[in-house]
């Protein structure tokens, strides 16, 4: 398999990272630490959110549990289909399912730890009325008979939200992404971004979509009104190679795109120039397989059981830490701000869920030093 096309940057060179403690993190300074661990044997662990002080955990079980301080809180459960992406939108979560449905559920109002299904996208009105309609119909490859445009018709890979309009965005092994109104549960648009399953999608704060997909390609899609219509027109395609796309994640301003490889890679892109090739961020053994990123600092974590944690300075990323301790590989991630971060100490709690059925809890500050032998990587 061709790794990246891009290979200017170093190889982080440490000696240490080749000598991954399954029991510990390769913590160097006091700033970054392991909190403790969720664990319940019922399921390898797909997704997480957080919102609050609450985190949500999805698995292969069907469940959906909701934990508090460390300690299970609430559960809910799907009828079918392995949870994959959970988000959260005000009093919403939606949760996204191997089995290509995106289902809805509602916290009750009087009582936090009380959750009801909602519905499930699409509606099944909006199925019977669609099918009413011979142009609602498109012939899938993958089932060789005709299928409605409003519903995925394979898994779902990612979720992704548009709070400021409401909007949100559906990935699938499909190859397509859609696009639903949060509050009403109508599909605006399905497009057919990727020759393969569309492994990400990342709404931006500026309107701008990215998405990433098996077929080696990144792709940048602008949204555009026309009258009451809405439509997303690509724009760029910032990435075409061999291996595929697995990861995507943009910074809260928007103004950096990292992309996550199954060479283990993380590209970066700069919007602020135009989406220039920044670099790449290499450490991980095998491939990435999510991303996160809170302020200046990127979470990768990898099919290799590590998560790594790196700083932005300017147009160098320097490797704070590798965080290890996961038996299986780190399957997803979630962050939030500590209620102990200060101005001048700006701190996270990092969520990392891992297919050996825990979550890991991790507190890590801004202000940590460099790993010793840490690599500063910086590409003109």
């Amino acid at each position: 398999m061709k790794m990246s096309p891009w290979n200017q940057s170093c190889h982080i060179n440490n000696p240490n990272l080749d000598k991954f403690d399954e029991d510990v993190s390769h913590n160097y300074n006091s700033k970054i630490c392991l909190i403790g661990s969720l664990v319940r044997e019922e399921g390898h662990i797909y997704s997480l959110a957080t919102k609050n002080d609450l985190l949500y955990t999805g698995s292969d079980s069907k469940n959906i549990r909701v934990w508090k301080n460390m300690k299970e809180f609430s559960a809910f459960k799907s009828n079918s289909g392995l949870v994959k992406a959970i988000i959260i939108s005000g009093d919403k979560i939606f949760t996204g399912h191997q089995d290509g449905k995106v289902r809805v559920w509602k916290v009750q109002p009087n009582n936090r730890s009380s959750y009801k299904p909602a519905g499930t996208l699409p509606t099944f009105f909006d199925i019977f009325k669609a099918s009413i309609r011979p142009s609602n119909y498109f012939m899938s490859a993958k089932h060789n008979r005709a299928s409605i445009w409003i519903k995925h018709w394979d898994a779902i890979s990612c979720l992704s939200m548009d709070h400021n309009h409401g909007l949100l965005y559906s990935a699938s092994w499909d190859r397509t992404f859609k696009v639903w109104k949060a509050d009403n549960s109508k599909c605006l648009e399905s497009v057919k971004a990727h020759e393969d399953a569309v492994n990400s999608v990342v709404a931006s704060v500026d309107g701008i979509v990215y998405t990433g997909s098996a077929d080696g390609t990144v792709k940048v899609w602008q949204r555009e009104f026309s009258g009451k219509i809405m439509r997303h027109v690509l724009v760029h395609t910032l990435l075409n190679q061999e291996c595929a796309v697995t990861a995507l994640t943009v910074n809260k301003s928007g103004s950096v795109v990292y992309c996550g490889s199954s060479d283990g890679v993380v590209n970066f892109w700069d919007k602020e120039k135009n989406l220039t090739h920044g670099g790449v961020l290499k450490g991980h053994k095998l491939a990435v397989l999510c991303l996160e990123s809170a302020a200046n600092l990127v979470f990768s974590g990898s099919a290799d059981k590590t998560i790594f944690v790196w700083r932005k300075e300017g147009s160098v990323h320097t490797c704070l830490s590798v965080l290890t301790g996961h038996n299986g590989p780190v399957k997803c991630l979630a962050v939030e701000e500590d209620k102990e971060s200060t101005r001048n100490d700006q701190k996270w709690v990092l969520y990392s869920g891992s297919l050996d059925k825990s979550v890991k809890v991790w507190s890590v500050s801004e202000m940590a030093p460099i790993m010793q032998n840490g690599h500063e990587d910086h590409v003109q």
